[in-house]
Order: C-alpha cells, then structure tokens, then sequence
C-alpha cells in the first residue's frame, strides 16, 4: 500500500500545510428515481473561496454534502491533493470543516464553554487542558467572538451564531470548509461581514466552499459554481466570466435564463462544448476559472496517516459533562424535571385515602390503583426525561459523528445523567406516600426491592424515549409520540383490565409492555394478592378471581430480568437508529 506524498500527507502527518486542491469527477447522485447531480466535473485551487449557486432543487447542497464526505455520490469522486476522499475520508475529516444549516452548537450554554466541549470530542488524543484552551481562544479570536465569550448562545445575534458555529469547525485548524447557505437568514450588512470571514479564511491558507441563495455573496468569490435542475453543470469561473457567459448584467438574470431558456441538459452540453472550443493554455490551465479538473493518473491505493482522536472514555465523560451543564443551565428544563414529580407525587396523595393497604380493612380498589399509578409514574417519568434528548441536537450529532464521535458514548452520556434523576425521584415518591400511609409497612428489604423494580421500569422508559427521540425528526414528532406510546402502556399494563379478561391480542400486546412486568413486581412484592384474598374486605377475594394468575406467575428476580431485557433491547434499537440517523442525507 502506497502512502499519499506531497501536500495531502504532510497535512494529515500534521505539519500543518495550508489550503486542499479539490477535484470533482463525474459526480452523479439518484434518489428514489430522481436526478440530484449529473455529471459535475470541476476543480477548486488551494486558497480559493468558491460559491455553489443555483435555483432550488438544482442540488446545491447535494454537491456541497458529496464534496464535504457526507454523502457519497453514486457516481464518480472527490479528490484531496489527489487522494480519493471517500477511501481516506477517516484520515480527512481532521482537515475538513463542515457547517450545515442548522446550528451545529448548545444554545444554553455561554459560547467559550460550547468551544471547550467541542475541543475535547475533537483534537487528538492526549491533549492537554492547555492545548484545548489555546485552540478555543485562537477560534474565538480569528472570529471576533473573544468579547462574547461568556455569552450564552441562544442570546447572540445570527451572525454571531453562525461565526460561533465556524468556530466549532475552527478548533482543527482545518484546511479546507464547506458551509451550507451561510448567509441564509441573515440581513444583508451581516451575510456581508459573514463572507468576509470566509475571505479571511482563504487569506490564511484554508479553502472554502459554500452554497447560497443570495447574489450579493458572490462579488468576493475567487469563483461561481452554478447549477441547473437535476444537477447539470452550467457554468464554473468568476463573476465577471458568467456574466459575459450568460449575456447578462446583472447575476439575478443568470438565474431567471436558466430557470427559462433550454432545458438543464443543453445548458450542460453547452458548458462541456464551451470548455472543449475554448481550453486553457498551459500557462493558465491551473488557475482557468472554467477548466476541467486537471487529469490524475490512477494511484496505487492510498493511505492517509490518520489521527488519533479522543477514544471512548473521554468521549463518555465530556459528552456527561455537557449534557448535565446543558441540562443545568436550562431552568425551564431543570424545573420541569424536578417539579412535575413533585406534582404527581402531591396529586397521589391528595386522590388516595391513608390505610388502603391495612389488613383488617384494605381497600381493593385503591390497592391495584396506587400500585397502577406508581407503576405508570415511573415509566412517564423516563419516557418524558428521554423523549426530547436527542431530536432537539440532530445536527449537532450528526455533524460530531462525522468527527468521530461514537454513537455508544454519547447514548450513554445520556443514561448516566438522566437515570440518577429518575433513582431521586422513585425515592422520593416512595418515601412521601410510605410518611402518608399511602403504602403499606414494610421491611426495608421490601422497600429496596421495589425501589429496584422501579428503578428498572424507569430505565427501560427512558431508552424507550431515547428510542423514539432519535427514531423522530423534530421535537414536535416527539411530543406528537407521547400519547401513543402512554395509552397503550395505561391500557395494556394489565390493571384495567387484568390480563386474563383481555381478547388474544391485547393479551399478547400485553406482553410487550415493559411497565406490565413491573406492576405485577410491585404486587408481588407489597403481598397485594395475600392481602385481597385473606385480608377483611369481602371485595379482595372476588377481585383477585378477576385477575386470575397475574402478578403471581415469577419470584421477583424474575421481573428484574424481563425489565432488564427491555433496557437492552431499547437501549441497542436506540444505536441502531442513531447509525442509520447519521448516515442518511438530511433535508
């Protein structure tokens, strides 16, 4: 196997050579029978801050995302330096930003934190506090952003948001960005001062690639890469060659005569006919604004030295970090979070009288209600705590998955933060309705049991809500999901109806509900069955008639183990759809 020589490999060796040649070759992309890009071939220069422009649907992003090693293309390659990105793309990604629409940062926590917490996930194993303290201040330096260090993101400008989300991308000391409609949303003396940025970027060495929607972007741009429908390739060079190629004046009328005259096919076929009639000589072959991209004979295979990033420990522990400092900084979370158990525990004791599992006189009825809704208070509690957990950082995650972030430590940062509050809060509901009599006397042994039972319902919950947040594409998806994942848990938990008196279906329906196994947990280990058939209601035998053999089927260890299956289960459909999540293009 050879190794890259030249530029690509002293880059990636880490001897820090600035700017990355690009070669586009024959891009194509389908999806689902339809053209994205056909046929794009094109070369950016070291150095040089080049513009995708094109109506909508012409696949602006499409290319931007094959070029940056999102998405593969179908059809054709990337280069680096020569070097095929999509064989090497592990080795490249250290050299590469990437900014895609969405802010890729935390809003609630202050700017420089953000940066710290990107730094740690993303430069090389082994650097020291220091060495990600020095990167934060230089990003936050060459991007004016030094004065807002302390500042929360979600109270920065627009601008100053998307600077702050370069900035994450800066901390690599890259060579090479792709930004995704930058400017968009932004008024007009900002996406100004945003390109200039870019500009400065490509004065220090770096390359730059972005798509936008807005001509006055392109007045900078050492080049204008446009695009007709279905991914056509219509023109590559400067401004002023595209208005003289177009005869045209202004750039908007560039884009009302591809909209207008000819189909996206014969505004390619005139490009390729224009690059064929008119060559570039050799003297200007490397910098022709509308030369192909330079022939490369076929390498032997190449390899990229690739750079160790932080393993799987450190990743764990900064993703805890982070997401309990998100957490705690966001009081409207935090107070919903600790508030509404609270709540719920009140309204237990308020609904039932003391005394109801008292032996010479229970109450059946509140028996297998206090025992349902503790039940169901545990799983509503983590379901909600997992439900918004990751939908709310889609971009975020995928954007540092494509760093190197490993799904599995970032699932479990999540468990390891949110399941101590889930412990707290079964405690609590515990103690409080034991201090009311709202439960029977027990050993502490029954009480540790149960609060395990509980402990388990929770967790299997909240991988469940983990599950279906990142099975969702927004929050509203996930808030839209939380009755159909409540009924069912209410309906078929098996107190009403018991499990017996269920028809086949809901008997097997039944058997799926995790929180099922932890009723039946709770009544075996309060004696609820002992109580009703030998305590002195007259209602309790007829009751447990009705319930048949539910909740006297396994010893206890038994529903820690179906519980357990479930956390499992949950948990590994959780990694698997965040794999597929942060593979798939996002539109």
């Amino acid at each position: 196997m050879a190794t890259v020589s030249g530029a690509s490999g002293e880059r990636a060796a880490g001897r820090g050579v600035a700017g990355v040649r690009i070669e586009v070759e024959a891009l194509g992309r389908r999806v689902k029978g339809s053209t994205l890009l056909q046929d794009v071939s094109f070369a950016v220069e070291p150095g040089e801050l080049v513009a995708i422009v094109g109506g909508s649907g012409a696949g602006k992003t499409t290319l931007l995302e094959a070029m940056a090693g999102v998405q593969p293309p179908d059809e054709g390659c990337v280069r680096f330096d020569g070097a095929d990105l999509s064989a090497n793309l592990a080795a490249f990604r250290s050299v590469l930003g990437y900014v895609p629409q969405d802010d890729i940062i935390h809003a609630e926590l202050p700017l420089a934190a953000t940066l710290r917490y990107a730094a740690r996930l993303r430069l090389p194993a082994g650097s020291s506090p220091a060495m990600v303290e020095q990167a934060v201040t230089t990003a936050m330096a060459v991007l004016d952003l030094t004065a807002r260090a302390d500042v929360k993101v979600a109270a920065l400008s627009g601008g100053q948001r998307k600077r702050a989300s370069i900035a994450v991308e800066l901390l690599t000391s890259p060579d090479v960005f792709f930004l995704d409609e930058p400017t968009s949303g932004l008024d007009p003396a900002t996406g100004a001062d945003l390109v200039g940025v870019m500009r400065n970027l490509t004065a220090a060495g770096a390359t730059v690639v972005f798509t936008t929607h807005a001509v006055q972007d392109l007045t900078d741009c050492d080049r204008v890469v446009f695009l007709a429908r279905g991914g056509q390739l219509a023109f590559v060079g400067p401004v002023w060659e595209a208005l003289a190629y177009f005869g045209v004046e202004r750039l908007e009328q560039v884009y009302a005569r591809l909209a207008a005259e000819e189909t996206p096919e014969a505004w390619a076929e005139r490009f390729r006919t224009h690059r064929s009639v008119d060559p570039p000589t050799a003297a200007t072959s490397a910098t022709s604004p509308a030369a192909p991209p330079t022939p490369t004979p076929e390498p032997a295979p190449a390899v990229v030295a690739r750079r160790a990033g932080p393993g799987p420990w450190r990743q764990w522990r900064t993703l805890t970090a982070r997401t309990f400092a998100t957490m705690v900084r966001n009081r409207l979370t935090l107070a919903i979070l600790l508030g509404s158990p609270v709540l719920i525990v009140a309204m237990f004791a308020v609904l039932f009288r003391p005394g109801a599992f008292a032996f010479d006189d229970p109450n059946p009825t509140a028996i297998v209600m206090i025992l349902f809704w503790i039940t169901f208070g545990s799983f509503f509690f983590g379901l909600t705590y997992g439900l918004l957990q990751i939908c709310t950082e889609q971009a975020v995650l995928r954007r540092e998955h494509l760093v190197g972030l490993r799904l599995g430590p970032y699932l479990a940062s999540k468990v390891t933060v949110l399941l101590p509050f889930l412990l707290l809060v079964n405690a609590v509901m515990l103690a409080v309705l034991r201090v009311l009599d709202r439960l029977p006397a027990a050993s502490f042994t029954v009480y540790l049991s149960v609060g395990v039972t509980l402990s388990l319902v929770a967790a299997a919950a909240l991988t469940l809500g983990l599950l279906t947040s990142a099975a969702v594409a927004n929050p509203a998806q996930a808030t839209l999901a939380l009755p159909m994942l409540c009924f069912p848990a209410v309906l078929f938990l098996g107190a009403i109806p018991p499990v017996n008196v269920m028809a086949t279906a809901g008997a097997a329906i039944s058997v799926l509900m995790s929180n099922r196994w932890g009723f039946e947990a709770l009544g075996h280990d309060f004696g609820a069955r002992r109580i009703l058939e030998e305590g002195g209601s007259p209602l309790g035998p007829p009751l447990v008639a009705s319930y048949g053999e539910s909740a006297a089927s396994y010893r206890t260890p038994v529903y820690w183990l179906i519980l357990a299956g479930f956390v499992v289960v949950f948990a590994a459909g959780a990694l698997a759809v965040l794999r597929r999540t942060c593979r798939r293009p996002q539109r």
